[in-house]
């Protein structure tokens, strides 16, 4: 379960403004080019209470890094958030919550980021990225976002 001090972090960082987040998913199971084709999808199958109390923090219109985890490892597309989040009724645990996300855009493969980049850099040694291997969705920092912007990176939502 993710401490208290993890939950105020998330909340906190919505509250002054982020609005971009990072969820990770195996490419075997779901992947950026998926969700091309699917165009909306249930972002649901979290279980990890930390990773549940940030996607309970989305927004309609926050916007989703995809990461393609295991053997990609790295950033790959962009999802937004449409729907508020809502306890997943279909969750034979009885606590995941999930929300809509649409398709935004695969990026260019020249310019997907991958977490050895990322660690290279030395820069965001506290992202939950780094430093949470395992945690599935999580909120990003606004210098990690004005990074991969100054990488070239197309965040707009259009």
């Amino acid at each position: 379960m993710g401490t208290f001090f993890d939950n105020v972090i998330t909340n906190l960082a919505f509250l002054i403004g982020m609005n971009y987040f990072l969820a990770k998913t195996e490419p075997s199971s779901f992947s950026i080019q998926d969700l091309a084709i699917d165009k909306v999808t249930n972002w649901d199958g979290v279980h990890s209470h930390q990773a549940l109390a940030v996607i309970k923090s989305w927004q309609i219109d926050d916007l989703v890094l995809i990461y393609h985890s295991v053997k990609e490892a790295r950033i790959v597309g962009l999802g937004r958030v449409i729907s508020a989040p809502e306890k997943d009724l279909d969750d034979l645990r009885g606590f995941s919550w999930y929300a809509k996300i649409e398709f935004v855009r695969e990026f260019p493969e020249e310019s997907k980021i991958g977490l050895k980049e990322i660690k290279k850099c030395g820069l965001f040694a506290d992202f939950a990225l780094v430093k949470q291997s395992r945690l599935s969705t999580m909120a990003c920092p606004k210098d990690f976002i004005t990074w991969l912007e100054a990488k070239g990176l197309d965040l707009s939502e259009e």
